[in-house]
């Protein structure tokens, strides 16, 4: 190996692969955030409820869009590298966004906005389709010895930077504008700070460098589009149990993070400003327990972490929300929000760098790309409108708790079935047994 491939990563490395996956999240977080105030100046209606759920629906659509994005960008990335297959991820999801930005009211142009919002969903959803893979990958890859919980958790370390980013922006709007101002036009604000953003992100991500272990991969022999889609059939199993891994997160996420502000303040009855602040105080806490968990797994091993909050977040989830509804208010929604938090950072710390390495080596982007997409797909992005639709059926406020205790047994089942085929040692060396 020369020396190149001993050169450890620097923090410029990380810095640079994760800064594309800031902007991913970034537009993900803004549209949940003001989802009410999108609904109203695109999808018009006379009942709030549908209006608003329609609004929800479109966010949920463009995860759709996910596993399409994660077998084409998957493929390019395990065929061409991590770098080339992050900066075409970068340059679609930025025309999605200047799509969602600079799209006109319903009034001005009439069945037109709702569709050009969508096609820009669409196209947000098929670029993040492969986004979290690849920067996942391409992370694992670079990582030094015994480290690559760690380095690998920076990933998701980046979209709570996103979060606290998009919930601070959100704060200052709403102490600055009116609530007319924000539903006129206040909330195109955010996005047209993400669109101001995209040139820097280029420069920043186009000089990334391929990872060594792609590299020298590559120069034994590059694999064929035919060779990656088959390997990937032939591990069809390891994918769907890895979608159950991704299903909690998923869930849990969105739920926490991008459906805090509709439900504190339509559900519960709080303030914009409180939910937002709380919202704030999630993504911090975020950031500081993903990387922590992840070098946790590195000295204790992934199965016991994954296993440990699988099971605190089952039998907790329900009682702490039941607890929120029952006297609502900022403290007990920051509250409930920090142990959230705590159970979240704890799970997905693991989770990470658990796809990527049980994934085969040459189809290490797609598989992990499209078991991510798939549970984002069939539950992450509809969490806020299945949550929404859950307490408007049985009028029970708490009934996102029920719903993230049953995203906990799927991680369970996904877990230990996993664990039989597939041995992740401590210093993360994968080993795959017959079933």
């Amino acid at each position: 190996m020369d020396a190149s491939a001993q050169r450890p990563p620097s923090k410029k490395d990380v810095f640079r692969v994760v800064s594309g996956n800031f902007l991913e999240m970034f537009d993900f977080m803004v549209y949940g955030f003001y989802a009410a105030a999108v609904a109203k100046a695109v999808f018009p209606n006379d009942n709030e409820y549908v209006s608003l759920m329609l609004s929800l629906a479109t966010f949920g659509i463009g995860f759709l869009m996910r596993p399409l994005g994660a077998i084409v960008l998957g493929a390019y990335i395990d065929r061409h590298g991590r770098r080339a297959g992050l900066v075409m991820s970068l340059a679609i999801m930025s025309v999605g966004v200047a799509l969602i930005t600079f799209t006109p009211t319903y009034a001005s142009i009439g069945i037109a906005a709702p569709i050009l919002v969508l096609i820009g969903r669409l196209l947000q959803g098929f670029s993040a389709g492969a986004e979290s893979g690849g920067v996942s990958v391409y992370l694992s890859e670079i990582a030094t010895p015994g480290n690559r919980g760690f380095y690998v958790s920076w990933q998701s370390a980046s979209q709570q930077v996103a979060v606290v980013f998009a919930a601070v922006i959100g704060v200052t709007l709403r102490g600055v504008l009116t609530e007319e101002q924000m539903l006129a036009w206040g909330w195109r604000i955010p996005f047209l700070i993400g669109c101001l953003i995209i040139p820097v992100l280029f420069w920043i991500r186009r000089s990334m460098q391929e990872s060594e272990d792609f590299a020298q991969r590559a120069k034994r022999r590059r694999v064929t589009l035919g060779e990656i889609y088959r390997s990937l059939l032939q591990n069809w199993a390891i994918v769907l149990k890895a979608v159950l891994l991704v299903t909690l997160t998923s869930v849990f996420f969105y739920m926490i993070t991008a459906y805090t502000p509709t439900y504190a303040r339509q559900v519960l009855g709080l303030s914009a400003h409180d939910s937002f602040v709380v919202t704030v105080c999630v993504g911090v806490a975020n950031f500081v327990w993903v990387p922590v968990m992840g070098a946790v797994s590195d000295r204790v091993g992934r199965l016991p972490v994954l296993l440990t909050f699988s099971v605190l977040i089952g039998l907790t989830a329900y009682p702490v929300m039941a607890w929120l509804v029952t006297d609502p208010s900022f403290g007990r929604l920051l509250a409930a929000l920090m142990w959230m938090s705590f159970l979240y950072g704890g799970y997905q710390g693991v989770m990470v760098v658990t796809l990527t390495e049980i994934m085969p080596a040459e189809v290490r982007a797609t598989g992990f790309s499209l078991a991510y997409s798939l549970a984002q797909a069939i539950f992450g992005g509809f969490t806020p409108a299945i949550c929404t639709y859950l307490i408007h059926a049985t009028g029970n406020r708490a009934m996102p708790g029920l719903w993230l205790a049953c995203a906990a047994l799927f991680s369970i089942v996904g877990a230990l079935t996993l664990y039989r085929n597939v041995h992740i040692s401590r210093r993360g060396t994968t080993a795959v047994t017959p079933a």
